[in-house]
């Protein structure tokens, strides 16, 4: 992402990665070590995001969005507006109510926090994004204070009743995303 956001030219096509990390927890830029609260045998990887400290893990679907903000004609915070409204819409559509928080980036659903994100903008470009947890061994989010928040609750989707594969959700997610990010408004 950062070879790739450094080589960009003003031409170059915004992209879209799907992934799915090993398990590992990734401490943002403005991450404080406290908000990590017990020790574990997974690694902790200082990286040069926004945010705090977050894990990744399997059955989590990662979308790295690869956008030129300047290109695109809106702001880091509309950004993160349309990534958010993407997983919301999404998730809608299975006929689950998900919602934004003033204050705490992601994505909410039953009380706590399905989808996390986190940005880095260079040269008015971004990359890093979001991770939606989709059917995941949620214990080690206990370890940390999810996104700098003490006792944050976290679900993911399988445990509001959708039987989601990892694939199924990037396919969604990427769309959602397509259509909220990377399609001009008509």
């Amino acid at each position: 992402m950062q070879d790739f956001t450094a080589q960009r030219a003003a031409d170059t096509p915004d992209e879209l990665w799907l992934l799915e990390h090993p398990p590992v927890y990734t401490q943002g830029q403005a991450g404080k070590p406290e908000h990590l609260i017990a020790v574990t045998e997974i690694p902790v990887v200082p990286i040069d995001r926004g945010g705090q400290i977050t894990y990744h893990g399997p059955g989590q679907a990662l979308a790295y969005v690869l956008v030129d903000l300047r290109r695109r004609g809106y702001g880091i915070r509309e950004l993160v507006t349309r990534m958010e409204q993407a997983v919301i819409d999404l998730l809608a559509a299975q006929g689950v109510t998900a919602e934004r928080r003033a204050g705490a980036p992601g994505v909410y659903a039953d009380g706590a926090k399905i989808a996390a994100l986190g940005l880095r903008v260079k040269h008015g470009c971004t990359y890093h994004g979001l991770a939606l947890n989709v059917d995941m061994d949620l214990r080690p989010f206990a370890a940390i204070n999810p996104c700098g928040y003490a006792g944050l609750p976290v679900t993911d989707c399988r445990s509001l009743g959708l039987a989601w594969t990892v694939a199924d959700a990037e396919r969604m997610l990427a769309e959602a995303l397509r259509r909220t990010i990377y399609t001009p408004p008509v």
